[in-house]
Order: C-alpha cells, then sequence, then structure tokens
C-alpha cells in the first residue's frame, strides 16, 4: 500500500509536454501514485498513446492539444481541466525544446521560440493555474529544469538560457507562493534517453562518449527514472520543500 506521505488518490495534475519523453515518465509516476492526468500536448496521436498507457495505470487521463506559448489557450485549458475534474493539486512544466546553433549563428526568431516554449509557457501556465493550485489547499508546481541550468555548452545557447531562468523563475514562486502553502520546485534532468537526445547524438559528433565518460553511473538516462521524484515534489512528503533545483542526472552534475 502506498504510504500516506506518498499517496496521490484524488489528485490531478497537468503535464505539459506528458505526451513523451521525461514528461511521460513523470506523468507515469504520478499516475502509480493514484494522481489523476491532464496530458497537455500538441501532438495528438502521442497523446492518445500517453493517455492509453496513463488509463491502464487505473486512473483517469485526457489530453488537452494545446500550444503552450498562446495565452488565450492555455486559459481554455486551464478551465477544462477544472471542468473535467473539478480542481487542480499539481502543475508540471515540462514543455520544451531546442534548437542547436553557437550563439552567433542563432536568428533572433529562434531564440524567441526556444525562450516561449521553454520559460514563458511556465510563466503563463503557472500564472492561469494559479487560482486553482492555491485553492487546492496544498498546490504543487514542477518546472522542468536541465543540467544546462548549471552548466553552458556552445550548442545550446538560447536553451541553456532558458533553462537557467527556469530556475530563478521557480526560486521566485516559491517565495511569493508559500503563504498559499504551494510548493514549488525544479528538476534538473542529465542526459536522459529520448528523442531530443537522440536528435543531439546526431547533431554533435562524440557526445554519446563524453556523456558515458562524465556520468557515474555509467548510463544515460531513463524516462522512468523520474517517477519517484515527480511523486516526491507532488506529494505531502515534500510540504517543507520549496524553491529548490534538484538534478536527476547520474552523477553528471558532481563529476570532476
Amino acid at each position: 500500500m502506498t504510504s500516506s506521505r506518498f499517496d496521490l488518490r484524488g489528485k490531478v495534475a497537468i503535464v505539459t509536454g506528458g505526451n513523451g519523453g521525461i514528461g511521460l515518465g513523470l506523468a507515469r509516476g504520478l499516475a502509480d501514485a493514484g494522481a489523476n492526468i491532464a496530458v497537455v500536448g500538441r501532438n495528438e496521436t502521442k497523446s492518445a498513446a500517453a493517455i492509453a498507457d496513463l488509463g491502464q495505470r487505473g486512473v483517469k487521463a485526457i489530453a488537452v492539444t494545446t500550444d503552450v506559448t498562446d495565452q488565450a489557450a492555455v486559459a481554455a485549458m486551464i478551465d477544462r481541466v477544472v471542468k473535467e475534474f473539478g480542481r487542480i493539486d499539481i502543475l508540471i512544466n515540462n514543455a520544451g525544446m531546442s534548437i542547436r546553433k553557437p550563439p552567433h549563428e542563432l536568428e533572433l526568431d529562434e531564440w524567441n521560440k526556444v525562450i516561449d516554449t521553454n520559460l514563458t509557457s511556465a510563466f503563463v501556465c503557472s500564472k492561469l493555474a494559479y487560482p486553482a493550485l492555491k485553492a487546492s489547499g496544498n498546490g504543487k508546481v514542477i518546472n522542468i529544469g536541465s543540467m544546462m541550468s548549471i552548466f553552458g555548452a556552445s550548442f545550446a545557447t538560447a536553451y541553456a538560457a532558458s533553462k537557467g531562468g527556469i530556475v530563478q523563475y521557480t526560486r521566485a514562486c516559491a517565495n511569493a507562493w508559500a503563504p498559499d502553502n504551494i510548493q514549488v520546485n525544479a528538476i534538473l534532468p542529465g542526459w536522459i534517453d529520448t528523442d531530443l537526445t537522440r536528435g543531439a547524438r546526431q547533431q554533435v559528433s562524440g557526445l554519446h562518449e563524453r556523456v558515458l565518460a562524465r556520468t557515474p553511473a555509467g548510463r544515460w538516462g531513463d524516462i522512468d527514472d523520474f517517477a519517484g521524484i515527480a511523486v516526491f515534489l507532488s506529494s505531502p512528503a515534500s510540504n517543507f520543500v520549496t524553491g529548490t533545483a534538484i538534478p536527476v542526472d547520474g552523477g553528471f552534475s558532481v563529476m570532476a
């Protein structure tokens, strides 16, 4: 039986970008702990597969097709989730993308696209979900940063800037919303085996070998490695944890 400290039965979670990759790993963790899930994404085929996966875990899951860079679309998404489930307890801001170019080659529209998708969307979703999170009595926000919140990379200019911003945004929200009993934390994934990083391995020569050489765990991460941290940061077990940025990286960020 799930400990009451980690029991999410009756809770409702929104996971942006929850139809694949790390987002799906996070959503699976929450579903296994009993939370009902709203999967937010733009690819309807992937979302349908995700909610089928989550539904097999004994919870209610819905897909909401949404462009998280569009404030009106996000407002409609929040309204639908509240109407469908009656509440919002957990918001995971996971939607993200990257354009791999050095800073002198990156165009302004490419910069804006990455910042809007990775950082501004977290602001919009959090702002609009705030009333429901406050009303829940113990809201949880989890923002997905990156090891690029700590390190820089020549090929991740806008991505690194957006993920560094995620950490500072997390801290600001944690301070602002503590009186409302809303905890706000960030997860910093390391090198995880996803569609996004498979593309990076094709574009960046030697990346695979360098990652394995620096990661003490000796492997790339798997999306299911995020189930536990998702449950912890969404549950009463983390009620006195706020404003943190927790690496989930197999030791990559502490390797000398």
